[in-house]
């Protein structure tokens, strides 16, 4: 079993205003902690990934073609591998969360 407290991993800016680390992980799924202030956004983006996360603060509006859906805390979400989708904190407060990517996701392709 392992074991990796959310302070024991550095977090990464991914662009601006949005902070990533990286968690557990295994051979089929990982965890990342994700961190994002007021004002930024997620680009619109793709991956193979399924991804499934949970909101533990904040509202993050996620744009799914074309499509405004807000996700608030205590909400839990899942995108199917190969959906484009962007996301933004519209909010005041951060956005924190946790999001489960199967197979492993280590580096965002919209990092760059």
């Amino acid at each position: 079993m392992e074991v990796v407290p959310n302070d024991a991993e550095e977090s990464t800016e991914a662009v601006e205003g949005v902070h990533l680390s990286l968690l557990a992980g295994a051979e089929k799924m990982n965890v990342q902690h994700f961190d994002i202030e007021p004002g930024a956004e997620v680009p619109e983006h793709s991956h193979d990934h399924e991804q499934a996360g949970y909101i533990t603060q904040g509202t993050l509006t996620f744009i799914v073609d074309g499509e405004e859906i807000d996700v608030s805390a205590g909400d839990s979400y899942v995108l199917p591998g190969g959906e484009p989708h962007a996301a933004e904190n519209r909010g005041d407060e951060r956005v924190e969360g946790v999001d489960i990517f199967s197979p492993p996701r280590e580096n965002p392709d919209w990092q760059d």
